[in-house]
């Protein structure tokens, strides 16, 4: 079975049932107008129109056909994730998240769904995580930045959520989040084309640092873009470790534990990462539906070279090891 571990998805019960909802969640805005769909979370600016492509199963269902993909994982869109919302207000917004994603692909069985979780809220965090494993969901996606800008994932209030991922052995599928607050990034869409690498990068190195991997061992935390620049700086993070009298965990015991998507595009960026990780630590991944995704995801893995037992660990055995995928999922005949 062929999987592709990093999608976005929305269901469009989101949308039918946000009105009936909304007393639960009263600092989200849903606004509709002639640009579509867009979100606003207190203090903040109107998100990008929700694309109607991250509703569309139909079209993703035959995309998947073109490229020989049997199961997807599918993960929210970080910016409808509503880390700016207090706590109990983020609590009932994943928990309507979820049941949305939950009830959108519960006859859709190419699609195992991966949880939202109030990650400005380490104890919240835990108890929807907890949740959604029990109720089937296939991990969690979580953004990079807990509390909107300026939080940062090695924050001890976030210890809780840390520790229920490892108890439970789920697999943590860690996302950039749109706005990095870098005003360099304004032109020629550097915020995609560069800026996710950077706050990926920044976010994870606080992890290796602060000995999150170390720490919770039980968990399977997933990067995504190939890890962005993490496995071409390794050396670099390592040197800043060796110094004396810096007192940090050792980097490399921490990206020992980690794991790869494999949107990187180039077939020897991608042999590259094999180089530093392993190829059983790497899982195909698409981005889709965004433009910046891969359209053919696995032609980038057959251009790498790798042999027919690497193919078979990046295209579909390693990520049932990590996640949970839906026990009646659709296999190919």
């Amino acid at each position: 079975m062929i999987i592709d571990v990093h999608a976005h998805y929305i269901p469009t019960q989101l949308f039918e049932r946000f009105d009936t909802e909304h007393g639960k969640f009263a600092g989200v805005t849903l606004l509709r107008d002639d640009k579509g769909y867009r979100m606003r979370f207190p203090g903040g600016e109107a998100t990008r129109p929700i694309s109607p492509k991250l509703s569309n199963l139909g079209e993703r269902r035959a995309w998947m056909d073109g490229n020989g993909i049997d199961h997807q994982l599918v993960g929210g869109w970080l910016d409808s994730f509503g880390y700016e919302l207090a706590p109990s207000e983020g609590l009932a917004w994943s928990r309507f998240i979820n049941a949305c994603m939950r009830d959108g692909l519960a006859e859709e069985k190419r699609f195992t769904p991966l949880a939202t979780i109030p990650l400005q809220d380490g104890k919240c965090a835990a108890e929807v995580l907890g949740e959604a494993m029990e109720a089937g969901f296939g991990g969690v996606m979580i953004g990079t930045l807990p509390k909107g800008m300026g939080g940062v994932l090695d924050d001890p209030g976030l210890d809780p959520f840390w520790d229920a991922a490892s108890r439970l052995g789920a697999g943590v599928f860690l996302h950039p989040m749109f706005l990095c607050g870098e005003p360099r990034l304004a032109d020629y869409d550097l915020v995609n084309a560069i800026g996710r690498v950077a706050d990926t990068s920044i976010a994870v190195s606080r992890l290796l640092f602060s000995g999150h991997l170390l720490k919770f061992p039980g968990m399977k935390l997933v990067l995504s873009h190939g890890g962005a620049a993490l496995p071409y700086v390794l050396g670099r993070l390592a040197r800043n470790f060796a110094i004396p009298q810096r007192k940090y965990a050792d980097p490399r015991k921490g990206f020992e534990a980690l794991y790869f998507d494999s949107v990187v595009f180039d077939a020897d960026a991608l042999q590259f990462l094999a180089g530093k990780a392993g190829d059983a630590k790497i899982m195909l991944g698409s981005d889709m539906p965004f433009p910046i995704g891969d359209t053919e995801p696995c032609k980038v893995v057959h251009a790498a070279g790798f042999d027919a037992s690497q193919r078979a660990r990046i295209f579909g055995s390693t990520a049932q090891s990590v996640f949970r995928i839906r026990p009646d999922c659709w296999c190919r005949p």
